[in-house]
């Protein structure tokens, strides 16, 4: 994700949890306030302004899609720049997750990611954090997002190709273009991409409708949908309220918005 993150941790390998709605899983405090040293072990492009970045983390204590961290990078003066990014990676026990990170115009952290950073250096690292917007795929999950609001979401998709639920699972994502989409390349059936700017050949352009969510909404599946919203506040205002006229109870959309 990109900068600032809103919203609110838990351990390794979770197991399957239980939250009732709205629901927030219990934080590890030690995971939450404990600074450790994480290397950075590969570079990957996903766009031409957006890039994950895969990082050794010895002692990570473990995540649930949906959770983040904090990061912290000191220059040789001491001074100190600290950013909340979402984990990109699904929960296993490689030792390794993965940050994509947007090259923000001005940003220190992310430009120093862009156009410093090189396999081999370090950076410190504290949690996962939020328990709120965190899915430990026991429901149904219905997901927004748009630009690197995809990230948290993408962390989710992961999980649930990787242990084979059968739980469903939609996504729906905003992107300006299709060379600006984030992971076009893992993107499935499960993911429908919408196009503000330019699209291929035959695919509408605009933003994010009633036309694209209130169908996801009235599918229902047993249980109803979780749903899930990650973007910018501009972003996150407009989605919830698709989701709201198309039905779906308030108390059941979290957001996740940064800016």
């Amino acid at each position: 994700m990109t900068d600032t993150v809103t919203t609110d941790t838990i351990s390794p390998g979770v197991p399957a949890t239980r939250f009732a709605v709205p629901g927030r899983i219990a934080v590890n405090h030690r995971a939450a306030v404990e600074w450790q040293t994480a290397t950075l072990t590969e570079i990957r492009r996903e766009t031409p302004h957006a890039a994950t970045f895969r990082l050794a983390v010895p002692r990570w204590a473990g995540h649930l899609p949906g959770q983040h961290l904090m990061l912290r990078l000191t220059a040789h003066d001491g001074y100190v720049a600290q950013r909340h990014y979402s984990v990109a990676s699904a929960p296993d026990d490689s030792g390794h997750i993965e940050l994509t990170l947007d090259h923000v115009p001005g940003g220190e952290v992310s430009g120093w990611f862009h156009t410093v950073a090189r396999p081999g250096d370090t950076v410190e690292v504290r949690g996962p954090l939020s328990g709120f917007f965190a899915w430990p795929g026991d429901r149904p999950a219905l997901l927004l997002g748009a630009g690197s609001g995809v990230v948290p979401l993408m962390s989710m998709v992961r999980h649930h190709r990787a242990r084979g639920l059968t739980v469903p699972l939609r996504m729906l994502v905003s992107a300006r273009s299709p060379e600006e989409l984030i992971y076009a390349r893992e993107l499935d059936a499960e993911t429908t991409p919408v196009f503000t700017r330019s699209a291929p050949a035959g695919v509408p352009v605009g933003r994010m409708t009633a036309a694209h969510v209130a169908p996801l909404v009235a599918e229902q599946p047993a249980g109803g949908w979780e749903t899930y919203v990650c973007g910018s506040n501009g972003f996150a205002e407009h989605a919830s309220r698709l989701l709201v006229e198309a039905g779906q109870p308030v108390e059941r959309i979290r957001i996740e918005r940064f800016g």
